[in-house]
Formats: C-alpha cells, structure tokens, sequence
C-alpha cells in the first residue's frame, strides 16, 4: 500500500472511484469543484500494486465569528467497493490528518459514522460546543483537535466550502 499526493493524471480514475463508491457521481462532481475552488486542499491517494483504490479530500472550512482559526474539512472519501475493509480508509485518515497538522490546522471536523471516525480522535463537536451548517444527527459530526487546546473556548456553527451545497 502507497499513500501520496493525488497528481494530475489520477484525476479520471479519481472520478471514477467516487462515482463508484456512493449512489450519485455528485461527490465526484464535488471533488473537482475543490479542486478548482479550495485552498488549501489535501488530496491523497491509496495506491495497491499501482493501482489507485483510494481517494481523500480534506478542504477548508470556517467556524461562525472566528474568522482566524485554520481548520479543516474531511470530505469526501471513497475506497473501491471491492478493496474496502482492507485498511485503505483508515491510511488515508491517517496520512490526510498528519498533511494538515503540517498545513497549520489546529482541528479538523467530519460528517460520517460515528462508529468508524473515533478510532482517529474524532468525538462528537459538541464536546467543543461547534455545530454544523446542515441539519445532521449531533453524533454524525464530529472534530479532532491537532493542536492539543485549538479548539477551547470556541462555539460556533461550522460552515463549508459553498462548492458543498451541490452535494
């Protein structure tokens, strides 16, 4: 398994793998909107024997009246239907979360299974009283703090990338 920086030419089978693993091609489509759109962005790839099985996406995102805080969004994700369950997923994480610590993110919040995101840090955001734009359940949207304290103190509602409300 390779974790690296998404290059220009994986773009195509980029696409593909999020068409493939969710019901509408609408987080591929997102995917090359923050590409276009967002800075800073991190977006890895999983790689098995040369061939791309696995893709992340980490995006900026904004808290309501904090207008210096640097932090990041997770979306979307998407492993090959076939090569889930094999660690591609969680290498991704992984790597994605350490490219923003290195990018200067104190934190970085997600939407997704509460069952999966915790093994990474992630607890439920209103642990830092931070709330999320979209009317979600409250154990679905979860934060890490990268900087240990990053996010003491703060309230707020989280608000994503405008590309986001196509999805």
């Amino acid at each position: 398994m390779l974790i690296r920086a998404e290059e220009e030419n994986d773009r195509a089978t980029v696409y593909a793998l999020h068409a493939s693993a969710f019901a509408t091609a609408a987080e591929a489509d997102l995917v090359n909107a923050l590409r276009e759109q967002a800075r800073p962005l991190v977006s890895l790839v999983a790689e098995d024997n040369g061939t791309v099985v696995g893709h992340i996406l980490f995006s900026p995102v904004s808290l309501s009246g904090r207008s210096g805080l640097s932090l990041m969004g997770l979306a979307p994700m998407a492993v090959a239907p076939q090569r889930q369950r094999q660690g591609f997923g969680s290498a991704l994480v992984r790597a994605g979360l350490d490219q923003c610590k290195q990018l200067g993110a104190g934190a970085v919040v997600v939407l997704g299974h509460p069952d999966y995101y915790p093994r990474f840090g992630f607890v439920p955001s209103t642990h830092f009283n931070i709330g999320c734009e979209y009317d979600v359940p409250e154990e679905a949207f979860m934060a890490v703090e990268l900087q240990l304290g990053y996010l003491r103190g703060m309230s707020g509602t989280v608000k994503y990338h405008p590309a986001f409300s196509s999805v």
